[in-house]
């Protein structure tokens, strides 16, 4: 998506390439301990606490990508990287339930507030979500966006130059090009 729309973009695990970025993609596919493990194998703890926290490089994480962004999660045991003060806990609905685990399809997030990501005079973004987990947030100040899904849930986080979304823009159509061209060249606003 990110080559569709002009953006040039690398993917590695170099930690000397991860220091240089002007922005990073922290993607989500699978579990959160396996996320976690493979970040601590990799030796990237280090490199991508000092990127982000330190030198305050921007960082989009999607899916598990953002939900690593908590302290911890119902999926297992391993401790998140800790960056917001947040958590991460399973859908709770009876298998009789109408909705469905996981979420998987096309939904409407609601913006709390104004943000140059999203253009404040349109009121309906529709965004692909596939996930069984969704991120609670001590800090209502973090929380950009909601989206209803039988309970309302946090669909969008940010604080300072730390942006992470439920969602996958990736799948996402127009909607998600333009998220990620407005994070590409907009991000932090």
């Amino acid at each position: 998506m990110l080559k569709k729309i002009g953006v040039k973009f690398l993917i590695t695990s170099k930690q000397n390439l991860i220091l240089q970025a002007k922005k990073l993609i922290l993607p989500g596919v699978g579990s959160f301990n396996n996320a976690m493990n493979k970040l601590k194998e990799s030796d990237l703890l280090p490199v991508l606490n000092e990127s982000v926290l330190k030198n305050k490089t921007p960082i989009l994480g999607i899916c598990l990508g953002m939900q690593l962004f908590a302290k911890h999660s119902e999926e297992g045991q391993e401790k998140g990287l800790g960056w917001l003060d947040a958590r991460v806990i399973r859908f709770n609905y009876p298998s009789d339930s109408k909705y469905k685990i996981p979420h998987m399809g096309w939904n409407y997030i609601n913006l709390q507030r104004e943000n140059c990501l999203f253009d404040k005079y349109k009121s309906q973004y529709r965004f692909y979500f596939v996930h069984s987990y969704h991120l609670i947030c001590n800090d209502n100040n973090n929380i950009l966006a909601t989206t209803n899904y039988g309970i309302s849930f946090t669909s969008i986080v940010t604080n300072d130059n730390i942006l992470g979304v439920q969602f996958h823009p990736e799948k996402s159509h127009k909607y998600g090009m333009q998220f990620l061209k407005n994070f590409a060249e907009k991000f932090p606003c």
